[in-house]
């Protein structure tokens, strides 16, 4: 508790280093005494210390109510809450010591107006551990929470910062082990693992100087209504970009003219069953579904692709396709939006967000293969490990074009690395870092598919 003190207030000199004053919210239990803790060491180095309790103290336990006495020993003391203080004060930071890990509950009472007043209050905010009122395996707001614009958090990243509603609410994560030893964690299986860029290097390595484009796979883009080539044409490029060494586009024809301005990609016009055939037995991979409809030439399309025994990225209105007609197989790659993964799983939207981690891992069960549920927080689940979360990305991405996009880049990499586990995890993290990369360069609002496309040739050579 001393250490995960010593930790906020790091966090906050360095985030913060001109603020004179804190106002520390204690709560009840064990994140409580950390934020007593905090008001001691904060005290020490000469901040001006307002530390207000949303539960009488006497009642707290343990090592809690320990970090108590210590503050008071140190000449601290508690005051009730009182809203006026993130007013009336100058310079301050607000400290969130209210709830930690173990709420499930909705948050009524004082402790929901002290979360009302400090998000109302547009002063700096410091979660400890967890922004309060969210819980910490779904991220899912229990009534309400407070928002915070750093969260530290120890020993283990939570859940909740990353799923469900964590993302809107935590701001900045820091995550502090508290010098807990490695070996603490012997025997533990975590629930998810954070992708950061090893995973590119794992799928691409560095070509030889020999390297021909046949030795880089044959992507086959399966899509492109009618009034929807467009979508089919993000997705090639995109598999170029990821570095696919030939790349073929089967679309209506009317669709054709959306490719014209892309010479590097191959394409086939779909006036008939044999054309798919034919184009299907050069492929490595298949990516399914952008521009595809619904309509009988779709499904004619749906039900040729899924009778090949090609590894398949599977997005869009395949995924419609496929919640119609189910099926189960292990060489595919499902990339559904919560939308989309809600009718695969005949659920509502609210319900998969409400557990993204638990809906990832029904659609997996369900139709096998590997899962990347899309949105705040991307996960990728396969049949056998505990599943990845990739924390990169923007509000930005939040386009049209962008999951056609995404579809691309697996479909690419698949085509160049040994398993499509292995692609999918890759995949998204380009995908993200990518969209990064362009939000950087302009601005989130306004970023378009093709912003991220220009990034994925320096996403895929780290």
């Amino acid at each position: 508790m001393t250490r995960a003190g010593h930790a906020t207030l790091n966090a906050v000199r360095l985030r913060w280093p001109a603020a004179r004053s804190v106002v520390v919210c204690c709560g009840p239990g064990n994140n409580g005494g950390d934020g007593y803790v905090v008001a001691r060491i904060a005290r020490a180095q000469g901040l001006q210390v307002h530390c207000v309790a949303t539960v009488d103290p006497a009642a707290l336990r343990g090592d809690a109510r320990r970090a108590y006495d210590d503050f008071l020993t140190a000449g601290g003391q508690s005051i009730p809450w009182q809203p006026q203080l993130l007013s009336s004060v100058a310079e301050i930071v607000v400290i969130d010591a209210l709830f930690g890990t173990g709420l499930t509950r909705p948050v009524t009472g004082l402790a929901a107006d002290c979360i009302d007043a400090i998000n109302a209050s547009s002063r700096p905010v410091v979660a400890v551990d967890i922004p309060s009122g969210l819980h910490s395996d779904t991220g899912r707001v229990l009534g309400r929470a407070v928002r915070a614009d750093l969260t530290v958090t120890f020993i283990g990243r939570k859940l909740g910062l990353y799923l469900g509603d964590g993302p809107n609410h935590c701001g900045t994560i820091v995550c502090d082990d508290l010098d807990v030893p490695i070996t603490t964690y012997d025997g533990h299986t975590p629930a998810l693992r954070l992708l950061d860029e090893s995973v590119v290097i794992e799928a691409l390595p560095q070509r030889e100087r020999s390297a021909h484009k046949g030795r880089h796979g044959h992507v086959l883009v399966v899509g492109g209504a009618a009034g929807m080539g467009g979508a089919a044409r993000l997705a090639g490029e995109a598999a170029l970009r990821a570095g696919a060494g030939v790349v073929t586009v089967a679309t209506h024809p009317v669709s054709l003219p959306a490719l014209a301005s892309r010479p590097e990609l191959m394409s086939v016009p779909l006036d008939g069953i044999a054309a798919i055939e034919r184009a299907l037995e050069r492929a490595t991979v298949v990516a399914l579904g952008p521009g595809l409809g619904t309509s009988p030439w779709a499904r004619e399309l749906f039900d040729a692709v899924l009778a090949t025994r090609k590894p398949l990225v599977v997005d869009a209105d395949a995924l419609n396709l496929l919640a119609q007609f189910p099926s189960h197989r292990d060489d595919w790659v499902l990339t559904p939006h919560p939308g989309e993964a809600a009718r695969l799983l005949q659920t509502s939207t609210v319900a998969i967000q409400e557990d993204r981690l638990a809906a990832a891992k029904a659609l997996q069960a369900r139709y096998g293969g590997v899962v990347v549920l899309k949105g705040a927080g991307s996960l990728v689940q396969g049949a056998h490990d505990s599943g990845w979360l990739c924390d990169r990305g923007n509000p930005g991405m939040a386009v049209a074009g962008m999951g056609d996009v995404l579809t691309g880049v697996i479909a690419g990499i698949a085509a160049q690395c040994e398993t499509l586990d292995l692609a999918a995890r890759a995949g998204v993290y380009v995908h993200a870092v990518a969209g990064d990369r362009a939000a950087q360069a302009g601005g989130e609002r306004g970023l378009l598919a093709g912003d991220v496309i220009d990034q994925l040739r320096a996403c895929v050579n780290p």
